[in-house]
């Protein structure tokens, strides 16, 4: 079998510091631990620029772990990937993108001129994955991501970038529908003025009014602000009974603490990025309950696959590597790095063609959840969950098929 390109070996490391399961190395490669010896025929090489440092941070290790773990069980338990009769070893190629959109599309250049990576595995965040799909694209490179929910990214006409994950117009459905049902009425939404958070309240706007709810407001802020207190204070005149918040897990601090600081009280609050995470409990303690988070994925629902079972039992495999519970970043990063090989065998073939048309003939299920893309490079067949902080713990309320607990509604009760 012929690969794509030559190889070429990494750059000279500078500044190295250890994280767990891998070498980081500032303005340089970050190498990963060497793939597993054995009767493999070669090494497939993959890339990944992910925000070790910046806004970014907590989420871009959250994606790291999530690729690791993926990259230890395929070279390890699993044997390598499977390619016709041979097997390779699997190589991920990391950069610190510093959460900086600009490093990151320069980063993707680089692994792809320099490296000469076969895939690109996606950033974390939309306005990242943005750039980065944009360099893939310009040189015929296939991306899978699973960190990027904006729909811009797949409006653009690219034949190279898949998501795995729910698109971001989706991410208050599930929970609307039941807040609607549950007696709510009017909504406001504030959101972050970049491209993940402005698909997130689009869709908002639109389930709102699909379930008959009115929006009494809809505010913008720009990016990295550290103080949102105008926005509640309007907000909190309009005394709405569902406030969502659009951002990430930042913004989510600001939304509970401003309402709090303000006495603004509505029966219900959605984020969309913090609440499913542990750190927003520890951080919040009390403050945290009642709020609402959409999930792309917890360990109690019920999705299994062949390779890391069910999501319990990925959940458990994660908790042993690395000491902590994984996030739905984490989840959705291997599933997409799982994805990707799951391409990769079905092809037969490491060519671009090939694995791009297996893409988009795929139809499976996996711990995460089923993965289907449909022509844009958009999963179309997974739905969105949620959760809600109750008595200190996340509890996952929808959808109804594989809840765990009773949705409280209003906020508190």
């Amino acid at each position: 079998m012929h690969t794509r390109r030559s190889r070429r070996g990494l750059s000279a490391t500078l500044a190295i510091m250890t994280f767990t399961g891998a070498t980081v190395a500032t303005g340089s490669a970050i190498a990963t631990t060497e793939p597993a010896a054995g009767e493999c025929a070669g090494t497939i090489r993959f890339g990944a620029a992910v925000s070790e440092t910046g806004r970014y941070e907590r989420e871009g290790k959250d994606t790291r772990e999530g690729y690791q773990l993926w990259e230890e069980w395929v070279n390890g338990e699993y044997g390598g990937i499977k390619v016709g009769d041979e097997c390779y070893n699997a190589e991920v190629i990391y950069y610190d993108d510093e959460s900086d959109a600009d490093r990151v599309a320069n980063l993707t250049e680089r692994l792809i001129t320099e490296d000469e990576v076969d895939f690109l595995l996606g950033p974390y965040a939309s306005d990242l994955t943005m750039g980065a799909s944009a360099i893939a694209e310009q040189h015929g490179v296939i991306m899978v991501e699973g960190n990027g929910a904006s729909e811009a990214i797949f409006e653009r006409g690219f034949k190279n970038v898949f998501g795995v994950l729910t698109p971001g117009g989706d991410y208050t459905k599930s929970a609307l529908e039941a807040l609607a049902a549950a007696g709510a009425e009017t909504v406001v939404i504030a959101y972050e003025d970049a491209a993940f958070p402005t698909s997130v309240a689009e869709g908002a706007e639109r389930w709102a009014e699909e379930f008959g709810l009115e929006v009494l407001a809809t505010e913008s802020y720009p990016e990295g602000v550290t103080d949102v207190s105008a926005i509640m204070t309007n907000f909190r005149d309009l005394d709405p009974d569902v406030f969502i918040g659009g951002g990430h897990f930042n913004d989510a601090l600001l939304f509970v603490r401003g309402a709090e600081e303000l006495g603004f009280e509505p029966d219900a609050m959605i984020i969309t990025v913090g609440p499913s995470n542990p750190d927003f409990v520890a951080e919040l303690g009390d403050s945290a309950n009642g709020v609402i988070g959409p999930t792309q994925w917890e360990r109690e629902m019920t999705w299994e696959d062949e390779y890391f079972g069910t999501a319990e039992e990925y959940a458990a495999r994660y908790e042993e590597a690395y000491g902590h519970e994984p996030t739905y970043q984490a989840a959705e990063s291997t599933a997409t790095a799982l994805t990707l090989q799951i391409a990769i065998e079905q092809a037969g073939s490491i060519e671009t063609d090939a694995v791009r048309q297996a893409l988009l003939d795929l139809d499976v299920t996996t711990f995460y959840g089923p993965i289907n893309f449909d022509d844009t490079g958009k999963n179309a067949a997974k739905p969105m969950g949620f959760i809600q902080i109750q008595d200190g713990e996340i509890r996952l309320v929808g959808p109804a098929e594989v809840a765990d607990a009773e949705l409280q509604y209003p906020l508190g009760e």
